[in-house]
């Protein structure tokens, strides 16, 4: 390994300390340990370090095809080191604006989708629902109108109509109108016995199936 090869090395192996660090403090953020349970924390800081180490071992092999030296330990430390004493505060509250910045980015693109889309179709639908009813409500209160207005056309009509059929049934001899009466006795009589014995047929069914 060359010597410009071993100062690559050893400032990538700095940025990494560092940007180890940042990752600590991000993981920590958004981690929340009291509110966790023990084993989620556990699995949680397993994955956490087994990712790092794959990310340092792969910035290795980047640059000098992953070869291991002593002093790569405490390039490592310095650069976590340098991160604690230097950056540590500011990328703290970058973090936490940008958490801030995140969240409110995406309340307004709910609030947006929310007033742009789902409110139209929401009062678009109210709006047709809302017509609907109204014309139902129109073609019934018509259907009324007119129902009134057939029912006091029929009452105009019926009324002559029964006076003169009266007329003519007092004008007939009473021999046809003792028979007209004896038929129509005759024929409610046979309806009253089919009723009768469906009524009948009917009870017995449903006292065979209890």
């Amino acid at each position: 390994m060359t010597l410009t090869t071993q100062f690559y090395t050893l400032l990538a192996m700095i940025g990494m300390g560092s940007a180890f660090g940042a990752a600590l403090d991000t993981y920590s953020r958004f981690l929340k340990r009291p509110e966790r349970k023990r084993w989620i924390v556990f699995i949680h800081d397993f994955l956490f370090w087994i990712i790092q180490g794959l990310l340092i071992f792969y910035v290795l092999f980047l640059v000098n095809e992953g070869e291991f030296r002593l002093y790569l330990f405490l390039a490592l430390l310095c650069g976590f080191s340098a991160y604690q004493a230097l950056f540590k505060g500011f990328y703290q509250r970058f973090l936490e604006l940008l958490i801030i910045l995140v969240i409110k980015l995406a309340r307004f693109i709910t609030d947006a989708v929310q007033m742009l889309i789902f409110l139209p179709i929401k009062w678009l639908i109210v709006s047709v629902i809302a017509i609907i009813i109204g014309i139902g409500k129109f073609v019934l209160a018509l259907l009324k109108w007119a129902g009134k207005i057939l029912l006091f056309i029929l009452n105009i009509f019926w009324r002559p109509s029964k006076w003169i059929l009266t007329y003519i049934w007092n004008l007939l001899p009473v021999f046809v109108t003792k028979n007209v009466g004896k038929f129509y006795n005759k024929g409610k009589g046979i309806l009253l016995k089919i009723k009768n014995s469906i009524n009948r047929t009917l009870n017995r069914w449903r006292t065979k199936k209890k």
